[in-house]
Formats: structure tokens, sequence, C-alpha cells
């Protein structure tokens, strides 16, 4: 594989949404870490208490889970798992 070949796949796989995808996943982990107290959090009835940073790793990766679902590209199909119809 040439040097030429290479690059071009790089600058491929970087594209400006997911350049601005990583800064931002970068941006919510620091959040993550700089938030470490206690806090309550009320689920419809039991009061959990928990650290404020795993309140938010859980919803991080609860929107991870729910756009990747949404995104997820099928064989032949449209983001949110549309299939288009072909002739």
């Amino acid at each position: 594989m040439r040097a030429k070949d290479r690059g071009g796949r790089v600058r491929e796989w970087f594209t400006p949404a997911r350049t601005v995808g990583l800064v931002l996943a970068a941006l919510a982990v620091v959040l993550i870490v700089e938030n470490t107290r206690e806090i309550e959090i009320r689920l419809i009835v039991p009061v959990v208490t928990m650290p404020l940073y795993l309140a938010l790793l859980l919803m991080f990766l609860l929107g991870v889970v729910c756009g990747g679902l949404y995104f997820r590209r099928s064989r032949g199909g449209e983001p949110g798992g549309r299939r288009t119809r072909q002739s």
C-alpha cells in the first residue's frame, strides 16, 4: 500500500462530522470526570444517591446507544433504519 493511499483513507475517515463528534465526546468525558459530588436522583418512586459523574456517564452511554440505533444503517437502508423501496 502506498503512502498516498493511506492518506486518502485517513482523510475519508476524519470527516468534519466525525471530528465534531469526537470533540463533543471528549468534552463530555471531561465534564463527567470533573463532576464527582454525590447527588440524589428521583426515579419515579425511589430516590437514588450516586456520584454525579456516574449519572452523567450513564446518560452519555444512553445517548450513544440511542444515537447508534437511530443512525445504524442496514444494508440498503437510510438513517433511522428505514429501508428504501427498490424497483
